[in-house]
């Protein structure tokens, strides 16, 4: 009787749970059994395994072996089991030392060839197994820049099942030969999924730091709508902006991840695991340390934007704009019970899906934007009567987005229409993209410092009790925004996020704490109701 046993990951949402995969051989009819919980893809590992060991050189054994997932309560899904199944069989069947398998995590899918393609989730497979207190990893080739990622281990990324099994057994290691120049490695395609890339507005590839091709410069006047896009940046804020079609709302929006500091460590690696497990690492680049951009279309669904789907849920959009921004355009078109489930993902900074396969925690800590227009026409206004709209469907129209969700949005912003002098006037342009991101890095750089030893980053995640009791602005300061509190106009939420924008904006000009200018201008951002304070931040330094 033969035995051999090593270990693999697998991953219920962006978290791993170790695997152990025994083989063991015992004389018999010939047969290949695998329990523990596998899914289908799972268990045509069997085929899979047996012709890539086959064409690798090595003799599959003819006894009856049968290979176990330990713990078998945890249902076990993917293709990422192949190459962790193949050593154990030929570690059962002593082509391979046993003693060597015990201590090396395994990760990879297996071609009928013996060649190891990548899987998804490979970043956060690695940091389970390095929590677990393995230091050896063995991934395909092409997925090791993303293991070695994971600090403390080690990591062998081999191209084929013949060169790892020469590596275990001490051996001259085999080169493989290379495809053909010019042609796609077809083994970077288990890295995305169909569908996926930058056509869908999910990707990291347009937060480029400073992006020559999305410049704030380019927004003509907008000086209201600049300067809450700079607070947002600056805070974490979440914003709504209102106007007529072609104020430039998209063109602010494409233009804020360019203005978010990079990510630092632990983000980059928490943005690149829920990245990975979607399949949406961009071609070459195994860290992502730019915020992520999301923008999906108004007719996306419930699971889509929040996470879910048959089977194992998978991250959806929140989760694959943590620590970035999600765009909603036409966000009155968003169907109302979708935009509701955002509620709790905006006050928890993370989405959790139950299902009867059992409970995924993915993080959503993200910088929320909705652009809207205010009316079906898009030509309302309290200005003048160009809309054509009758009252009750501008109402039912700007009812779409329910009170609850809004009072969780901290800057609100009218975006008026461009007139023909600011086109024209060389002079209209405002601040660049390096300008400002400069100013937001800085007043970030405040935040930290005041926060440090606390676990929260931004203004935007300190805690109400916190605010009131250890966060306090000048004396006075904060009268207006009560009276708005009795008055109705502000909820008990409402206060506290216009104290944290009120911070924000102390944060942009340099002052140690809050003034009343700086929370009238936190107040007009909230309730849009003008309080006779410059807009624009550098006119308040």
């Amino acid at each position: 009787m033969g035995f051999a046993r090593t270990c693999s990951v697998a991953l219920v949402g962006v978290e791993g749970v170790l695997v152990e995969v025994q083989a063991d051989l015992e004389p018999g009819v010939a047969a290949f059994t695998l329990v523990g919980l596998p899914d289908k893809s799972l268990t045509e590992s069997r085929d899979r395994v047996r012709a890539a060991v086959v064409n690798s050189g090595g003799e599959w054994p003819q006894k009856k072996l049968t290979v176990g997932l330990s713990p078998a309560s945890v249902p076990k899904a993917g293709s990422g089991f192949d190459l962790a199944v193949a050593s154990a069989v030929l570690g059962a069947a002593e082509r391979i030392d046993p003693r060597v398998l015990a201590d090396i995590v395994m990760i990879g899918e297996l071609g009928l060839d013996g060649r190891v393609r990548p899987v998804r989730g490979i970043l956060p497979a690695v940091l389970a197994a390095a929590d677990a207190g393995y230091t050896q990893v063995v991934v395909p080739e092409c997925a090791a820049a993303e293991a070695a990622l994971v600090p403390g281990v080690s990591v062998l990324g081999v191209r084929s099942l013949r060169q790892l099994i020469a590596v275990l057994a001490d051996e001259p290691v085999p080169e493989e030969e290379p495809d053909a120049p010019g042609r796609p490695d077809p083994l970077l395609a288990g890295l995305r999924m169909p569908g996926t890339g930058s056509a869908t507005g999910m990707h990291s590839a347009g937060a480029a730091q400073h992006d020559q091709g999305h410049d704030l410069a380019d927004v003509v006047g907008q000086t209201s709508a600049r300067t809450a896009v700079e607070v947002a940046a600056a805070g974490g804020h979440h914003l709504f902006l209102e106007g007529p079609p072609g104020a430039g709302k998209t063109m602010l929006a494409e233009r804020l991840p360019a203005v978010l500091p990079r990510l630092t460590r632990q983000d980059s690696l928490e943005v690149t695991a829920v990245h990975s497990v979607a399949g949406l690492l961009p071609p070459g680049k195994p860290l992502i340390d730019v915020a992520p951009y999301c923008a999906p279309h108004h007719s996306a669904t419930m699971q889509s934007l929040v996470g879910g789907g048959p089977g194992i849920a998978r991250p959806g959009a929140v989760s694959l704009a943590h620590r970035g921004v999600l765009f909603l355009d036409e966000a009155p078109e968003f169907h109302s019970q979708t935009l509701d489930a955002l509620r709790q993902p905006l006050e928890s900074g993370h989405v959790v899906i139950a299902r009867s396969a059992g409970v995924v925690r993915f993080p959503a800590r993200f910088l929320m934007v909705l652009a809207a227009n205010p009316c079906p026409c898009g030509r309302f206004s309290q200005r003048d009567s160009l809309c054509d709209c009758p009252p009750s469907a501008i109402r039912r129209y700007q009812s779409r987005l329910s009170g609850p969700l809004l009072d969780r949005v901290d800057l609100r912003v009218e975006v008026d229409p461009v007139t023909r002098a600011q086109l024209t006037d060389p002079g209209a342009r405002g601040e660049s993209t390096a300008t400002v991101a400069d100013r937001v890095r800085e007043a970030r750089q405040r935040a930290a410092a005041r926060l440090a030893g606390t676990p929260w980053g931004t203004n935007s995640e300190v805690s109400g009790r916190e605010l009131r009791s250890r966060f306090h602005a000048v004396t006075g300061a904060m009268d207006e925004a009560e009276r708005n509190l009795e008055r109705g106009v502000l909820t008990a939420r409402g206060i506290d996020r216009v104290l944290r924008v009120a911070w924000t904006v102390a944060d942009l000009v340099g002052h140690d704490r809050p003034d009343a200018g700086d929370v009238a201008l936190a107040l007009q951002l909230r309730t849009g109701v003008p309080r006779g304070v410059p807009m624009a931040i550098g006119a308040l330094a």
